[in-house]
């Protein structure tokens, strides 16, 4: 292994399940190339293929963090939700695991419109300037409160475009893949074996059901990122 590289173990990856696939009736046939076997009818991936493209991503993210590109995180699935948050938040990178909102790269100018609202009625409430208005009307600014920071809690500080978004998930998140499509944003992606993976510039072939498994692939590419971070410094 190369000095500062990041280790991937085969090893750790079967104990996350990042092997584990869909379904064989769930196949796509452009997936063909990294699956190894079956396994209770379902599809197994080759993990020597999975580290391998695993580590071109993480390569990637490093160069990309060490030229100053920003990065996003977007991984919508409700059980995976918490380990894409934390691993964003951990990583000081803009977020996406809620629903996404149409137009957030498409139509950045307006969103980013929406999120200095949600910024500045933050401000004010922290600030007591809300306190002048009625208890009615500071109890619909607190729920109004509570609607934005769903929406915009992760991108609050996401001034520009990304250079590149992570999309733990490319089939439940293709929305996020065609707005990146047409911004020219590079997409990175965790690719299940029901997926086509020319979605994406660059591919995790993995398992993006289980906690587990993404929680392995997170956990590498924070890694990446915090050591390239440090390496700036």
């Amino acid at each position: 292994m190369a000095k500062g590289e990041i280790k991937i173990s085969i090893e750790e990856m079967q104990e996350a399940g990042v092997n584990l696939g869909h379904k064989v009736s769930k196949l796509h046939p452009k997936m063909k190339p990294y699956i190894s076997g079956i396994k209770n009818n379902t599809h197994t991936f080759d993990l020597d293929k999975t580290a391998l493209e695993l580590q071109k991503v993480l390569n990637y993210i490093s160069k990309s963090i060490a030229e100053g590109k920003q990065i996003a995180f977007v991984g919508t699935k409700i059980q995976l939700r918490e380990v894409v948050k934390s691993a964003a938040i951990e990583c000081g990178v803009p977020y996406v695991t809620e629903r996404w909102l149409g137009g957030t790269f498409t139509n950045f100018e307006t969103i980013s419109k929406r999120v200095e609202y949600y910024k500045n009625l933050e401000r004010q409430k922290i600030t007591g300037e809300l306190e002048k208005y009625t208890k009615k009307e500071r109890a619909d600014f607190d729920k109004e409160l509570e609607i934005l920071k769903t929406k915009f809690e992760g991108i609050k500080n996401m001034s520009k475009l990304p250079d590149a978004v992570i999309i733990f998930g490319l089939e439940k998140d293709e929305t996020t893949a065609k707005e990146a499509k047409i911004k020219k944003i590079k997409i990175i992606g965790i690719a299940d074996t029901n997926v086509n993976p020319e979605i994406a510039d660059y591919i995790i072939p993995a398992n993006d059901d289980a906690i587990s498994s993404v929680r392995y692939i997170a956990e590498k590419i924070t890694e990446a990122i915090l050591n390239a971070k440090e390496s700036k410094r």
